[in-house]
């Protein structure tokens, strides 16, 4: 087991003191905001728990205080036993699990489990859809609790601590306990940075109908059939009524929100070549999209637009910037399918991938309408789009 030291540096990891009372019958653990009683032993618990880089009086008073910051405790016949801490930023769908700590007495009792899954629940509750937390590669404890827990590890800061060790970052989706989760539609994975569009379609495609299967291919013909986006990296994707085009001629009934008119993501290209070429492709798409008679509403995405079509049975294809892999500013594409009450439920297709390039695991949300609402304007212009997508006509 690490030393105190290994673990304790800012953010400190999982720190769990051996015990010779592990196997004594548990007592019930009980988990709750700390207080300003809990001071004192707080910082008793700092002292005995970590070596360096401890909190003072004054830290933890502010965190205590902090609207951006959880402190929870954990208690055991009313004798505090560990205690969490989880940082939150505003705006963002990410909170960041600082430390955790479990007094020497508490060992092997699941006070650990219990304070990392309140941390998560504290973070769900404020929006949050990421956890991420870096930990000592030496912390072999805490690296065990957090894969038990369900966290993946995605990346490694060099010489990252005090002792020149590195720290091992991990992350979890959290997922809210939504029952219509479980029988989502078909999710499917965008297999290159630039086909999300092409990758909505396909669930679309696979919501209106059980037995639609999906070639390998047919990721890259809905593609070409969609796009009008030029990339200055390589090949771009698509906008609102390019994608209303293919999905009318797949059979679905496609009706576009979009928050202001004319051309779209111009402002992503400096090629006048470029940019006359997405000018001219789009303008045709709008010209198809009349002629397929395809609603279109100058319209803002709201909560009003959005719900009303869930409840009436409809999906949808969101345009979304700065939402979970996707760097703010990025036009993304997501699939939403659905509502639990104010939440929206969605699959983003930018899903991590496996040494084969397969999705690891769907990545499927319940996001609250609060912090949906954040990442559905893209650009200086706040751009935001829909297509909101029927089975039949209406």
């Amino acid at each position: 087991m690490p030393t105190p030291a290994q673990a304790d540096i800012v953010p400190r990891a999982l720190s769990i003191m051996p015990s010779n009372l592990a196997t004594a019958p548990a007592p019930e653990i009980r988990i709750r905001k700390a207080e300003r009683g809990d001071l004192d032993a707080l910082i008793k618990l700092e002292h005995r728990v970590f070596a360096t880089d401890r909190l003072s009086r004054r830290s933890l008073q502010r965190l205590m205080r902090s609207g951006t910051a959880a402190v929870l405790v954990a208690h055991e016949n009313a004798q505090l036993s560990g205690v969490a801490i989880v940082l939150f930023r505003r705006g963002s769908l990410r909170a960041r699990l600082y430390s955790i700590a479990v007094a020497p007495h508490a060992g092997g009792r699941g006070v650990a489990r219990k304070l990392l899954e309140e941390a998560e629940a504290q973070a769900l509750a404020r929006g949050a859809r990421v956890m991420r937390l870096e930990v000592h590669h030496t912390n072999h404890a805490a690296i065990t609790r957090y894969r038990k827990s369900g966290y993946r590890e995605f990346g490694r800061h060099r010489r990252y601590y005090e002792d020149g060790g590195d720290a091992l970052r991990f992350e979890k989706r959290l997922m809210p306990a939504a029952a219509l989760l479980q029988s989502a539609p078909p999710y499917f994975h965008q297999t290159t940075e630039f086909t999300c569009g092409p990758a909505c379609i396909m669930m679309a495609l696979a919501w209106a109908n059980p037995k639609f299967r999906a070639a390998p291919a047919m990721e890259f013909a809905l593609w070409r059939e969609a796009t009008t986006i030029v990339s200055r990296s390589g090949p771009g994707g698509c906008e609102p009524y390019g994608m209303a085009v293919a999905l009318r001629h797949h059979g679905l009934w496609p009706e576009v929100y979009v928050s202001r008119p004319g051309m779209y993501f111009l402002e992503t290209v400096n090629s006048a070549d470029q940019r006359r070429v997405m000018q001219i492709t789009q303008a045709e798409f709008q010209r198809e999209a009349r002629a397929l008679d395809i609603p279109s509403h100058l319209a803002p995405v709201n909560e009003s637009v959005l719900m009303g079509a869930f409840d009436s049975g409809s999906v949808a294809i969101v345009l979304v910037s700065g939402y979970h892999m996707i760097p703010r500013g990025v036009p993304h594409w997501i699939f939403a399918f659905g509502r639990n009450g104010r939440h929206v439920l969605m699959h983003d297709p930018a899903a991590i991938r496996d040494d084969q390039g397969m999705a690891a695991a769907a990545e499927t949300y319940a996001l609250p309408w609060s912090a949906f609402e954040r990442v559905i304007h893209v650009g200086r212009e706040r751009l935001s789009a829909a297509i909101v997508i029927r089975k039949g006509p209406s």
